[in-house]
């Protein structure tokens, strides 16, 4: 599938899983990372409107994409520099719903920085998830240089990183692409299309129906993909994964996901999306999907969801409560780790830094 016909991918028709080598352990790991990701989205939601957190930026519509291309790559080895909406995709690769409700409290135990990002900003060197920053579309550049590295050390290590449409506008991706592609890199770029960037609809900030076309100006594969099929997301991740091992070079890959909330805590969609795209959209949601796959293949009983639902409630309910009771970042602290001269001869901080010795 190239950039110049990019086919969307497909689940195997027949033996859900099989032809993927997916057994029913790992249908039901993925369904249910999804599902624990969405009920900790919500959660964050409910937190912000009753004051508790002061902002949500929502991966809720992406979770299927998430997981499928996530489930492809070897956890602890492998390295993903996220996005803002990786909720999912970091919670596959290793972090809890603990981890990311620490992040959204800012508390001092937060894994991700320590209570000094704003929520959404997450990364954890225990997992090889590489820490985001706020410039959009800078991670590419970073998951780039690690695919360098990772093939001068003939590690075998693949770099990932994802984003939306509209941050794939930004130059630094044609650098990242243009570098990962002439040295053949083991890199894959996931381009995760959720129809807006904010609030400006695709069509007003792509010149092309797929972001994969672009592909072909650097000579590496475009896939466009449904991202509300897990398994096809999966399918299109472990073929881009097996080239770039091999030496083959780079893939992009486009999940065209949905959006189910606002662009934050801070956006009223319904200002700029009909009530009717609004429903219509739903209908193209991953979770109710990948259980109804599940179901009908009977890998999903009901006893089995029975005990998932009441497992991820008491996740959630766990991290909530473990969250809020965490300290605060003490304010003598604050200047730790700015300025070179504090760092690194103080004690190293839980999320990264130092010689790896934390909880």
């Amino acid at each position: 599938m190239t950039a110049t016909d990019p086919t969307k991918a497909k689940a195997p028709a027949a033996g859900l899983g099989a032809d993927l080598g997916l057994s029913d352990e790992d249908l039901l790991g993925m369904y249910r990372m999804v599902a624990l990701a969405r009920a900790v989205d919500e959660r964050m939601w409910i937190l912000n409107r009753a004051g508790r957190i002061p902002f949500v930026i929502s991966g809720q519509g992406h979770e299927g994409a998430q997981v499928g291309v996530t489930w492809a790559f070897q956890r602890g080895h492998d390295w993903i520099a996220p996005f803002y909406r990786s909720i999912a995709m970091c919670m596959t690769f290793g972090m809890t719903a603990r981890d990311i409700m620490l992040a959204q409290y800012a508390k001092a135990s937060d894994p991700s920085s320590g209570g000094r990002q704003m929520p959404g900003h997450y990364g954890d060197r225990r997992h090889n998830l590489l820490s985001v920053s706020s410039p959009v579309a800078t991670q590419i550049l970073h998951a780039v240089g690690i695919a360098l590295a990772a093939k001068i050390r003939g590690t075998g290590q693949v770099a990932l990183t994802a984003m939306g449409e509209g941050s794939s506008n930004q130059g630094d991706v044609h650098e990242a692409l243009n570098f990962a592609a002439i040295h053949r890199l083991p890199f894959i770029f996931l381009v995760e299309n959720n129809g807006y960037a904010i609030s400006v609809p695709a069509a007003m900030e792509v010149s092309v129906p797929d972001v994969a076309m672009r592909a072909a100006g650097y000579g590496i594969p475009g896939v466009v993909v449904d991202g509300g099929d897990v398994l096809a997301c999966y399918a299109a991740a472990r073929t881009a994964v097996e080239r770039a091992r091999a030496g083959d070079g780079p893939t992009l890959i486009e999940a065209k996901v949905i959006r189910l909330t606002g662009h934050s805590s801070d956006d009223q969609q319904t200002k700029y999306r009909s009530d009717e795209e609004l429903a219509a959209s739903k209908g193209r949601d991953a979770l109710p999907h990948f259980r109804d796959q599940l179901r009908a293949a009977g890998v999903l009983t009901e006893a089995i969801e029975a005990a998932l639902t009441a497992e991820i409630v008491a996740i959630v309910d766990d991290a909530t409560e473990f969250a809020e009771a965490e300290p605060d970042p003490d304010p003598s602290t604050a200047m730790r780790w700015v300025y070179a001269e504090d760092w690194p001869a103080e004690t190293p901080p839980p999320w990264g830094f130092g010689d790896g010795s934390h909880g």
